[in-house]
């Protein structure tokens, strides 16, 4: 019974060592991506949130889902793959066709990222370029 227990622990020690060895693996090696050309669809589901943006989760680096929900197709994000602004958008009972600074107090341009900023307050500040 001594023995039992004592082949039980290593046991589990060595499950936990290969685990956190494949996790380190995967930290240190990210694998090569198969989809590096595709677009980005935002927003995207993962794990049962909505994302407007690349996200890091379970990566040292940004990354996007190439389907509306995510389905195990991803790649990288480049500078190149900011959440594009959604126009026109409702604020504040009125509708933008472009970037406003109404309501920003740092009297810079910023965006809606879905159709109704009111409904789902979801923004981001708009480039040089306005998008």
């Amino acid at each position: 019974s001594g023995a039992m227990r004592s082949l039980e622990g290593w046991v589990s020690l060595a499950l936990c060592l290969n685990r956190l060895n494949a996790e380190l693996i995967a930290h240190l090696y990210p694998p090569v991506q198969e989809f590096i050309n595709s677009a980005c669809v935002f927003p995207f589901i993962y794990d049962d949130l909505i994302y407007y943006n690349c996200i890091s989760i379970h990566s040292d680096y940004d990354w996007c889902s190439l389907d509306r929900e995510f389905q195990g197709r991803w790649r990288y994000c480049t500078g190149f793959d900011p959440p594009m602004c959604i126009f026109p958008f409702t604020f504040r009972k009125k509708l933008h066709y472009n970037c406003t600074k109404t309501g920003y107090i740092l009297n810079r341009s910023w965006c809606s990222l879905t159709e109704d900023y009111n409904r789902d307050g979801k923004w981001k500040q708009c480039s040089p370029h306005g998008f």
